[in-house]
């Protein structure tokens, strides 16, 4: 007994201990450089060793003693010379051969065990405060997360919960196919998930679950095999309800459809063009028509397979390119030749950016075309144009004639006062002159529109001023443009300063010139205009023109009207003649197309 690894004693009422003492093990030896030696054993133990926490397991014990009932205490001791130990004391009691009954105490130092229990009891506190805050985190996802084992349900997240339409204490214990549909199928009833699939491996589905509430919805997740904490097998699965997705996704395929059949119906062209190669990838009706080609032939073709390769597609193609470079619609008309006959088509382009379609996957860029015939409402339009401008012309003619008219009332009305008034009649008669000389170019422009033939003002001032004096100016008409004289015009800016000017030079000409007729050059070139007037006469001694002050009359008058960009007069002294010439090029004259 002494070299046994525990402390034993026998007690008896008439002789006591048989051995002295409560006997208490040795520790087990301890390693030395002289081999194994024995440690000291835990002699002595008595209440002041015993420690505070301990002393109620150790009354126990000593009451036991007293009483003579068994008992077994676990208590911790704090030893001088070994620090704290763990003792474990067992009381038996028995009855020797002789009838005399004995108490056997069995004390065994339990301090290992103890500490490695407090070890092991740490441990699964740690793992059991890891597990629940795992669990905390995931309560607050929004993945459904069930841990299944073989007995059924071991555990829901919140979300799982939610989806299943119960608490954990409905469902614990039961398997998870009883939220699957009647589908055999279901990857709720694959039971072979448990045993066959490998530790680590997903298996991912998707199907519709049936919650406690009624409620079906779509889900998508995947079946993970764990290891539970008592290292049996389980499946873990995270559920994401999708039924919002699903239903967004038929909602998307049911528009499309329907939008395909609008497009295939609509009367207006539209295609749908790959962004780097411009091939069509979608076409409708109209847009076939308008190639003069059946639909399935065009997928896939070129650009020059719908619009021809003139220079029309290569126009298109050049649109279709910019409209890529920008986020805005592009507006294009193109005249067109469809089975012959010329067509305008009303063009809208619009770079299509790609996007992630319902699978998260990213669609290439496209371009839209979308085409209307506008060739008839074009026509209308330009008849309509036509009937606006026609209108107008003959609402200005009208104007203009009234004017004319009016004008030649006024004369007529000034030239009676100038014979009534003959001490006036110089002044009235070159008032008179200016008043037929605007008369003239309104009397003309009842006739045309647009800018006057430059010519026909001439001559028309020319003929006034003669009609008024009765006097008669030879024309010559000379250049190298003297065959085509007509072409030169005035702008309606122009008009009237320039007949001012010509009826003012024509009169100084024929009061000035003696008996002798006027002469008027007209010489025509293709950069300007030369108008010479030569009189019979004679110019004041040191005259200048450029010291003529402005004014409302003579020469006055004319440097006052004439375009100083585009004009210049001058007046000199040839022999006994009088030369006036006037030089007019553009802007104040225009070149215009031939009659």
């Amino acid at each position: 007994m002494d070299t046994a690894g525990v402390g034993l004693a026998t007690f008896q009422a008439e002789a006591g201990w048989s051995r002295p003492g409560t006997g208490v093990p040795a520790p087990p030896p301890i390693p030395g450089d002289d081999g194994m030696r024995p440690a000291p054993a835990l002699q002595g133990v008595n209440r002041d060793m015993v420690e505070p926490e301990s002393r109620a397991e150790y009354e126990k014990l000593q009451q036991a003693l007293k009483q003579a009932t068994s008992t077994v205490a676990r208590y911790a001791v704090r030893h001088p010379e070994h620090g704290l130990r763990w003792l474990m004391t067992r009381v038996e009691i028995g009855q020797l051969a002789s009838g005399q009954k004995t108490t056997s105490v069995l004390t065994v130092d339990i301090t290992d065990h103890h500490q490695a229990q407090e070890r092991n009891e740490l441990l699964q506190h740690s793992l059991n405060l890891q597990t629940e805050r795992e669990r905390a985190v995931l309560d607050s996802v929004l993945v459904g997360i069930v841990t299944v084992g073989r007995q059924g349900i071991e555990w829901m997240n919140r979300s799982a919960r939610r989806m299943f339409g119960g608490d954990l204490p409905e469902f614990a214990g039961q398997p998870i196919s009883s939220v699957a549909t009647e589908a055999p199928d279901h990857p709720f009833r694959q039971t072979q998930y448990l045993d066959e699939l490998p530790e680590g491996q997903a298996e991912t589905f998707e199907c519709r679950v049936v919650a406690r509430d009624g409620r079906e919805f779509w889900v998508v997740g995947n079946a993970v095999a764990t290891v539970g904490p008592d290292s049996s097998r389980q499946l873990t699965y995270a559920l994401l309800d999708i039924e919002r997705r699903r239903q967004a996704e038929a909602q998307s395929q049911q528009a499309q459809a329907s939008l395909h059949r609008i497009i295939e119906a609509a009367p207006i062209a539209i295609s749908l063009h790959d962004a780097r190669t411009l091939q069509v990838r979608q076409i409708n009706q109209a847009a076939a028509a308008l190639a003069g080609r059946p639909e399935e032939e065009l997928l896939g073709a070129s650009l020059e397979a719908l619009f021809g390769s003139g220079d029309e597609a290569q126009t298109i193609r050049s649109d279709m390119e910019f409209a890529l470079q920008s986020s805005e619609v592009l507006q294009r008309e193109y005249p067109l030749t469809v089975r012959g006959q010329a067509r305008i088509w009303d063009a809208r382009l619009l770079h299509l950016a790609g996007v992630n379609d319902a699978s998260g996957e990213l669609e290439p860029e496209q371009l839209l075309l979308v085409a209307t015939d506008v060739t008839q409402q074009r026509a209308q339009e330009a008849a309509r144009l036509e009937a606006a401008i026609a209108q107008r012309e003959l609402l200005v003619r009208e104007v203009h004639h009234r004017i004319k008219n009016n004008l030649q009332g006024v004369a007529g009305l000034l030239q009676q006062i100038a014979a009534r008034r003959p001490e006036v009649r110089t002044v009235i008669n070159e008032a008179v002159g200016q008043v037929q000389a605007i008369a003239q170019v309104y009397g003309l422009q009842v006739g045309m529109s647009g800018p006057l033939r430059l010519r026909k003002v001439v001559e028309a001032v020319m003929g006034s001023v003669q009609r008024m004096f009765g006097r008669e100016i030879l024309v010559d008409i000379d250049g190298t443009m003297a065959e085509q004289s007509h072409r030169w015009g005035l702008p309606e800016a122009e008009a009237i300063p320039i007949a001012l000017t010509l009826n003012e030079l024509f009169t100084n000409a024929v009061k000035h010139g003696g008996e002798t007729p006027v002469r008027c050059e007209l010489r025509f070139d293709p950069e300007q205009v030369v108008l010479r007037i030569i009189n019979q006469g004679q110019l004041p001694a040191g005259f200048d023109l450029a010291q003529v002050r402005g004014g409302v009359s003579g020469l006055g008058l004319v440097r006052a009207l004439l375009p100083r960009r585009s004009a210049l007069l001058g007046l000199t002294q040839e022999g006994d003649q009088v030369v006036c010439e006037l030089s007019l090029w553009p802007p104040g004259v225009q070149l215009l197309e031939a009659l």
